[in-house]
C-alpha cells in the first residue's frame, strides 16, 4: 500500500518559513557593478572594447548576472589616476557597488586599488595586472581574470629566444606595466638586448626611437604599445622601412584586431602573445566570438575577451552565494573557485588569485578571403604561473 505522508509539526513548518525567509531577506534584488574604464583619450578604444564584451555578458544572461538583475554602472577614468580615484571614491560611497572591474592601465589600477580594498570590496581585473598586485601588495579583495602584466611578453620573450634571434631592442611606455612588461620579455630572453628605451605615456611620434633601432644592429624588435600608441608605432615602423630588416614581435594588445584594422596589411607577418585567441577552439569562445560580431559588427579583441570573462566571474559568484552581497567570505571563497566556462578555456587562481593559464603564440595573417587578423599558431606555456607569487604572503 503507497505510504501516507503527515502533516508537518507547527513548530517545524514555523522553522522551515523562517529560514527561507532568513535566506531572501539575505539575498540582494540587484548587484551593481562599477565598471570604471579609459573611455576617452589613445587608449579609448581598450575601454571601449572591455565595457562591450562586459556587457555583452550580461545581455546573454536577460540582464542578469548569476541570477539577479545586474546594474552596470559605466565610467570614464580619463587615462588619469586623480580622476580615477575620485570616480572611484564615488562609486564606493555614493553608488555603493559590490564589486568593481574595467581599469585598462596600471598605473590607474595602483591608484584606484587601496581606497577599493579598504572599502572592502571585490575588484575583478578585466586586464590591469601590476606586479605590485601579486606580490608584496597582493590582497585578498583583488582578483585578476586577465594575467599578471609580465606574462604575455614572458611568452614572446620564449618565442624571440626559441627562433634564435641574436640581438634585439626594446621600446615600452615608461609606466608600471611598461617596466613589467619588458621584465618579463627579459626574464625568457637570453640574447642580447642592444637598446632598451622607454617613452612617455601619450607619445605618438617615433622619429627619434625608429633612428636609434635602425643604428642599433638589432634583427628583432620588442614592443610593449597599447591602443593608438601601437597603431603609430606600427605605421612608422613599416613607413621607414624597417620591417624589412628586422621581425616585429608584441604581446597580444599591441597586435590585436583594433589595431590591425587601423593599420591592414601591413601588419601580417608580426608575431604576438595571448592568453586568448578569437580562433581558440572551445564552446564558450565560439559563442562568445559569434554574439560579439553580430552585436558590434566587429571581431573582439583581448580586452573584450577578459571583460566577458570578468563578467561571467563575477556572476558565478554571485550564484554560488544565492545573491547574498553581504557575506564576503564566501563570495571571495566562490571567486576563487571560478566555476564558470571561460573563454580562454580551463584556468585556476593561484595563491595571490592571478591565473594559472596557458599563453599562445599568434601570428598576423592574410586570409583567403583577403582579410587581414590573427591566427592562433601555438600555445607557448602551458599552465603558467607568475614570478611574484612567492612574494604575497596571502
Amino acid at each position: 500500500m503507497p505510504s501516507r505522508l503527515r502533516p508537518l509539526a507547527p513548530a517545524l513548518l514555523a522553522g522551515l518559513s523562517a529560514l527561507c525567509a532568513a535566506q531572501f531577506a539575505h539575498a540582494a534584488d540587484q548587484v551593481k557593478i562599477g565598471l570604471l574604464s579609459t573611455l576617452s583619450g589613445p587608449g579609448a578604444a581598450l575601454g571601449v572594447d572591455t565595457r562591450d564584451g562586459f556587457n555583452l555578458a550580461v545581455k546573454q544572461n536577460n540582464g542578469m548576472l548569476g541570477g539577479i538583475k545586474a546594474e552596470v554602472i559605466v565610467v570614464d577614468d580619463q587615462q588619469n589616476p586623480d580622476a580615477a580615484k575620485q570616480t572611484t571614491d564615488r562609486l564606493l560611497k555614493r553608488d555603493k557597488v559590490d564589486f568593481m572591474t574595467g581599469v585598462v592601465f596600471s598605473n590607474i589600477m595602483l591608484a584606484v586599488a587601496p581606497p577599493v580594498f579598504a572599502n572592502k570590496t571585490y575588484y575583478i581585473s578585466s586586464n590591469a595586472g601590476p606586479s605590485q598586485l601579486a606580490g608584496a601588495q597582493c590582497n585578498p579583495y583583488f582578483f585578476s581574470a586577465s594575467y599578471q602584466n609580465d606574462n604575455l611578453h614572458e611568452a614572446v620573450g620564449q618565442t624571440v629566444q626559441d627562433r634564435g634571434f641574436k640581438k634585439v631592442a626594446l621600446l615600452a611606455p615608461n609606466y608600471p606595466a611598461g617596466k613589467d612588461a619588458l621584465a618579463g620579455f627579459k626574464r625568457f630572453y637570453k640574447g642580447e638586448v642592444v637598446l632598451e628605451t622607454y617613452t612617455p605615456l601619450q607619445q605618438l611620434d617615433y622619429g627619434a626611437e625608429l633612428s636609434q633601432m635602425r643604428a642599433s644592429g638589432a634583427d628583432a624588435v620588442y614592443i610593449f604599445l597599447p591602443g593608438g600608441l601601437g597603431v603609430n608605432f606600427i605605421k612608422q615602423f613599416n613607413g621607414a622601412g624597417l620591417g624589412q630588416d628586422m621581425t616585429l614581435f608584441g604581446p597580444g594588445f599591441s597586435a590585436d584586431e583594433d589595431v590591425i584594422s587601423a593599420v591592414g596589411e601591413p601588419m601580417v607577418g608580426m608575431f604576438n602573445s595571448s592568453l586568448w585567441a578569437h580562433d581558440l577552439d572551445n564552446a564558450a569562445n565560439k559563442r562568445f566570438v559569434a554574439d560579439f560580431q553580430k552585436e558590434y559588427g566587429r571581431l573582439p579583441t583581448l580586452y573584450a575577451a577578459q571583460g566577458y570573462d570578468a563578467a561571467q566571474l563575477i556572476g558565478s559568484a554571485v550564484q554560488a552565494v544565492g545573491g547574498d552581497m553581504k557575506d564576503k567570505e564566501a563570495i571571495g571563497k566562490a571567486l576563487q573557485a571560478a566555476q564558470f566556462d571561460s573563454v580562454r578555456g580551463p584556468f585556476t587562481f593561484n595563491t595571490n588569485h592571478y591565473p594559472i593559464q596557458n599563453y599562445y603564440l599568434r601570428e598576423v595573417v592574410k586570409g583567403a578571403d583577403g582579410k587581414v587578423t590573427n591566427k592562433l599558431i601555438g600555445t607557448v606555456f602551458e599552465n603558467h604561473a607568475d614570478a611574484y607569487v612567492g612574494e604575497c604572503k596571502m
